[in-house]
């Protein structure tokens, strides 16, 4: 028998699969806490995006849309809401806002 073999012994693997734990516990955590703040910030862009579609629409028709004339008109392709859950909605002064989808 050789007594010189090469490889990694089960307390190696151990301490290797225990670092990577690790490793993972810590950035799972954050990955998830990151995911909400990239919604909030797409929902943000989103309703700044509309808002713009609101002003042109505006300009040229002389009276503030709904989300419904802004997508008929070609103004919106896919009126869906924002990536974090929030309905955007125009209000009687042509102002965009995003709020919790009421239930």
């Amino acid at each position: 028998m050789k007594k010189n073999e090469k490889g990694f012994t089960l307390i190696e693997m151990m301490i290797v699969m225990l670092i990577i734990s690790v490793l993972l516990m810590i950035t799972i955590p954050n990955v998830a806490k990151h995911n909400s703040n990239i919604n909030n910030k797409g929902c943000e862009a989103y309703v700044k995006m509309v808002q713009a579609q609101v002003q042109a629409y505006e300009m040229e028709k002389n009276k503030i849309p709904t989300l419904a004339e802004l997508q008929s008109d070609g103004y919106l392709n896919n009126v869906k809401g924002c990536p974090n859950g929030q309905e955007v909605a125009i209000d009687s002064q042509g102002n965009v806002t995003a709020a919790a989808k009421e239930e």
